[in-house]
């Protein structure tokens, strides 16, 4: 466990951040709450007995202060295109591990084009997207893969029971939005495609007693973003749950609602990857509660491990790739349910 290292939570009075807070704090590790606005990192500081340090992401000696004597830092602050950049700067100038929780598909994009190179060279560690979208389903693929070394197609189903988006995925969204303009992205061929045509509504055959329902397919999510980075798979599909697509879509849809004294939601997950070779199908699936709450253990999960020394690599590194994905799963519980099915044949 922690014994009591001090790590920096960049966006730490956040919805996430306050999980990734409570999480570490309950794993013995002392949480450095981290920001810009001070009156919210003060409130946070208080509630949990905590040092509040106030940085922002445009003023690099503030960001410096704030991971002073800190052994890693997690960066949960939104919209990630603004942050991820300027907080990896200050880790590689510690010398410390960077993990964030980015769902935003060009700043993990940005993470791995920018940083790897820099990242190996230093011997630095950089753990993008270490969360529900980018993290969970990358490890999914990678234990569903298994000895092989290669697939042709692996396809990310979620289910979601709903979708009530917090403030900082509805401005992640637009961020995204704005950058990629009219087009939507598909990874296809090894390639990204830019695709201006509507996504395809499909039906997904979910593992009992869930069955089939209908998706949005090419939803595209981190995940298509992490899972190329390591495996070798030309053809990256995830896939939405129709109803939760209207959810986040609709602009009236609330927040996140708690419903237990862990501040969790009772939004349940079901996530279903399927990964083909030839005639061959391997499946894994993970389900749980609160796709926003489950971020924290992923996270400080893979903060024990990279501060432990149970990494396979170094550099920028997807979850999978990094981590020995069936213990890492295995080691979720009882924050999730994993079934891994190494091998079924296509009907």
């Amino acid at each position: 466990m922690g014994s009591g290292q001090l790590v920096a939570v960049f966006g730490a009075y956040g919805h996430t951040g306050r999980f990734v807070v409570a999480e570490l704090a309950a794993r013995g590790f002392v949480p450095v709450p981290s920001g810009r606005n001070a009156q919210a990192l003060e409130e946070l500081a208080g509630e949990h007995g905590l040092e509040a340090r106030v940085a922002s992401a445009g003023d690099p000696a503030s960001l410096d202060r704030a991971l002073a004597g800190t052994a890693a830092v997690i960066n949960c602050a939104g919209p990630f295109a603004s942050t991820t950049g300027p907080v990896i700067e200050a880790a590689l100038r510690a010398g410390i591990p960077y993990l964030d929780v980015a769902a935003e598909l060009e700043a993990n994009l940005d993470t791995f084009a920018h940083y790897r190179e820099r990242a190996r060279d230093a011997g630095a560690v950089i753990v993008p997207a270490m969360a529900f979208f980018g993290g969970l389903g990358d490890l999914l693929a990678t234990a569903a893969m298994g000895d092989w070394t290669e697939a042709d197609e692996a396809h990310i189903a979620y289910a979601l029971s709903s979708w009530h988006p917090t403030a900082g995925t509805r401005l992640s969204g637009a961020v995204s939005r704005e950058r990629r303009g009219d087009h939507r992205l598909r990874y296809s061929g090894g390639q990204w495609e830019h695709r201006v045509d509507q996504a395809p509504t499909l039906e997904w055959t979910f593992p009992d007693p869930m069955g089939p329902r209908q998706v949005i397919g090419e939803f595209t999510m981190a995940d298509v973003v992490t899972v190329p980075q390591h495996l070798s798979i030309p053809n990256v599909t995830t896939y939405m749950t129709a109803e939760a697509v209207r959810d986040i879509a609709t602009p009236h849809t609330p927040p996140p609602t708690a419903t237990d004294k862990s501040g969790r939601s009772d939004q349940t997950f079901l996530v279903d990857v399927v990964v083909r070779s030839g005639g061959t199908e391997r499946r894994a699936t993970a389900g749980g509660q609160d796709i926003y709450a489950v971020t924290a253990p992923l996270v400080a999960e893979a903060l024990e491990r990279v501060l432990t020394g149970r990494t396979k690599t170094k550099g920028v590194a997807s979850a999978g790739e990094i981590f020995d994905a069936p213990d890492f799963l295995h080691a979720l519980a009882p924050h999730i349910t994993f079934d891994l099915n190494p091998q079924k044949q296509i009907a």
